[in-house]
């Protein structure tokens, strides 16, 4: 983004004293705003997103919330009455923004008498005209502290905000990289312990190892502040190690901090200390408050053992490595290694959960269906947490375990205690997104932990958030939403097949079977794994043909990658129709049999009714109308469909038997009107949160 010309400080300025005459409208948003600068809403937008990198309603927010600040410390005044005077529609809303955006409570502003004067935010007794023009004078100024005139490269960045790019290895041997790659993830996990920080994924940096990249494009890119950079050199046990703060401003590098290290290395304690001292450094640089708890957490030495700690370090390579390849070589490696790591130091917690995280991806579909599914991964966990009680991934590796044996409050309490200890954590807040939707259908819940996650990322991490969010607002009817996302999805990955996959969802839940069939089919000819669902065939008359060779490979897929087929159901019914009769009945048999293992042993598709909907199919084709509505009233029963869940129950030909049934219809009837009252709970959250 460019620095703003001269007249753009008089535009912001205009724009303030706009918003700041209709202050106490809660009512007046983008489109009034446009309205009274004399521009269309469009381009309003686009000249404020050239501008400060935010759009008309991010910047009417962030206005009220200057002035809100500006009120609380001058006036004698509530903080609720402060929400009403500056537009907010309650107080209980004005209090999550202002935290969000300041990182504390409005309660908590206290400015002694001294600051005051200084400020000069205004003089009591003064008339009201006055005070009011140094209310909007302050919220320009408060803009501009923020970066919204001439600060920072990119001006939506929050105030601390930083990337930890990967370490390089100036050593002439490649294979001590772990070692560097390691100290990274340790300063990165101690800065993500620091509450007052937002630092960005992990896995949203790695792109730019080894790169010639400009650190302002960088910090751009990443929409952070500031970029920390650091290289090192191991000669036999001594270790150089330079480690720099970068604060990008207007396109400019200031060396903020920097330090170097050299010493020889011979006990963990060493290494830790190195980490947590720069790690401690860089938060005093940055000027952000570190508590007594995060002090603690980052001056924890994880192992005293330099040997056990490269061993988890190695291991760590291994395990992510199967987990993208698959390969069986680098799972019985990284085991070997973990396990090699605890025979040397067996208190070391984070090889307890490294030992999890394998075992997890391993066995995850071998052992489905067995009663002591993931059992191991929780007691690993639980050992890591015995021996380390703020290890934030092994309450991570619980609440997913929960999660998946359908204990639901389990599940988010684990991923609430992983949350507390580290903020930073994006994974956990995707997680925990999803539970909130697809298991306690609260989409607004849902949807606030999904864009906390995406707000931790950048590059090709935020796949799998924008992935959430395009069937968050696809299932809640927000179908313009979920096509921006999914476009912001296609600029990142360049996957047409995906985004041909996604529209064809779209056009299902509008009842446009043929050519959401056509899309899915254009998607399957660039990516042959994104072949279409069997029901889609069988919705779209005249491709029986077609329904009978995707059916074949279906099954030929199911069974090379080991997953458990969730699609015979209608595999069976396709069979079925081609006069496969043996076939379809040994395909229906076996789907009954994994559906009902499903509901008994409280599997995902259990708890999400699937299993329910499916056995609901299979007996009303066999025309046991009973078996079909004790299923199908569980699966309507839930509280809340999706608008493509009722497109397929409207349509499926499955249940041709018994559509008529005023059961049948009855059922379709309270799906709807769930999926309407839902759709007006979140229109009115994102009307509060200015989204929509």
């Amino acid at each position: 983004m460019s620095v703003l010309s001269t007249a753009d400080p008089a535009f912001i300025t205009k724009l303030t004293e706009i918003i700041t005459a209709n202050l106490g409208n809660a009512s007046f948003g983008a489109k009034e705003l446009a309205q009274e600068a004399g521009l269309s809403r469009p381009r309003l937008n686009r000249k404020l997103l050239r501008v400060i990198g935010k759009t008309a309603t991010q910047f009417i927010l962030d206005t009220r919330l200057g002035i809100s600040m500006q009120m609380l410390r001058s006036d004698d005044i509530t903080a609720a009455e402060v929400a009403y005077k500056t537009g907010f529609s309650s107080p209980a809303y004005f209090n999550t923004c202002f935290h969000k955006h300041f990182g504390y409570t409005p309660g908590k502003v206290k400015v002694s008498e001294d600051k005051l004067q200084k400020d000069s935010i205004y003089v009591r007794g003064k008339r009201s005209a006055m005070r009011k023009y140094i209310y909007i004078l302050s919220g320009v100024l408060i803009l501009m502290a923020s970066g919204y005139v001439i600060h920072f490269v990119r001006s939506g960045a929050p105030e601390k905000s930083i990337a930890v790019l990967p370490f390089r290895n100036l050593s002439s041997e490649i294979s001590d990289q772990y070692i560097y790659d390691g100290i990274t993830d340790e300063i990165f996990n101690n800065l993500s312990k620091v509450h007052m920080l937002r630092v960005v994924s992990r896995n949203s940096v790695e792109q730019y190892r080894n790169t010639a990249r400009a650190t302002t494009d960088i910090a751009r890119e990443l929409n952070v502040n500031y970029i920390i950079v650091g290289s090192g050199q191991k000669v036999g046990n001594t270790f150089c190690l330079r480690v720099q703060l970068i604060e990008v401003r207007n396109k400019k590098e200031i060396d903020l901090w920097a330090d170097s290290f050299e010493q020889e290395i011979l006990k963990s304690r060493e290494l830790f200390r190195i980490q947590s001292q720069t790690a401690q450094s860089i938060v005093t640089a940055l000027k952000a408050t570190l508590t007594v708890d995060e002090k603690n957490l980052i001056e924890k030495i994880p192992t005293q053992e330099i040997i056990a700690y490269r061993l988890y370090q190695k291991a760590n390579d291994y395990r992510k490595d199967f987990e993208v390849t698959y390969d069986q070589d680098s799972y019985q490696i990284a085991v070997n290694l973990y396990t090699a790591s605890l025979a040397i130091d067996s208190t070391f917690a984070r090889a307890y959960t490294g030992l999890a995280l394998s075992y997890w991806s391993r066995y995850f579909a071998e052992t489905y269906f067995k009663t002591d599914f993931l059992d191991s991964c929780i007691i690993l966990a639980d050992k890591a947490i015995s021996l380390d009680s703020k290890l934030d991934e092994a309450f991570f590796i619980k609440a997913n375990y929960f999660r998946q044996k359908g204990q639901v409050e389990e599940a988010l309490e684990n991923y609430d205690k992983a949350l507390k200890i580290n903020p930073n954590y994006a994974t956990a807040y995707i997680n925990r997104g999803i539970i909130l939707a697809f298991i306690l259908y609260d989409y607004v819940s849902s949807l606030d932990n999904i864009h906390k996650a995406l707000d931790l990322t950048r590059g090709n991490d935020r796949i799998s958030a924008m992935y959430h969010l395009v069937n968050l607002y696809a299932n809640c009817g927000f179908l313009e939403k979920a096509k921006y996302y999914l476009e912001e999805l296609l600029k990142l990955d360049g996957d047409s097949s995906r985004y041909l996959y996604h529209i064809s969802w779209q056009e299902f839940s509008q009842e446009h079977f043929e050519e959401a069939l056509n899309l899915r089919m254009r998607a399957e000819r660039i990516d042959s794994t994104y072949y279409a669902d069997g029901f889609m065939y069988n919705l779209a008359p005249g491709h029986l043909r077609e329904a009978y060779t995707n059916a074949l490979r279906s099954l030929d897929y199911y069974k090379k990658s080991g997953k458990v087929n969730m699609e015979l159901c209608h595999i069976g019914y396709t069979f079925q129709q081609v006069g496969k009769y043996e076939e379809a009945e040994y395909y229906y048999s076996q789907h009954i049999k994994n559906c009902e293992e499903m509901i008994r042993l409280n599997r995902e598709g259990g708890q999400r009714k699937f299993a329910q909907y499916d056995l609901a199919c299979i007996y009303a084709v066999k025309g046991d109308k009973e078996k079909a509505f004790r299923y199908l009233e569980e699966y309507g029963n839930r509280k809340y469909s999706r608008p493509v869940e009722i497109s397929l129950l409207k349509n499926d030909p499955m249940f041709d038997n018994i559509r008529q049934d005023e059961r049948f219809q009855s059922i379709v009837e309270k799906m709807k009107a769930r999926y309407q009252q839902e759709h007006e709970r979140v229109s009115k959250w994102l009307e509060e949160q200015r989204m929509l």
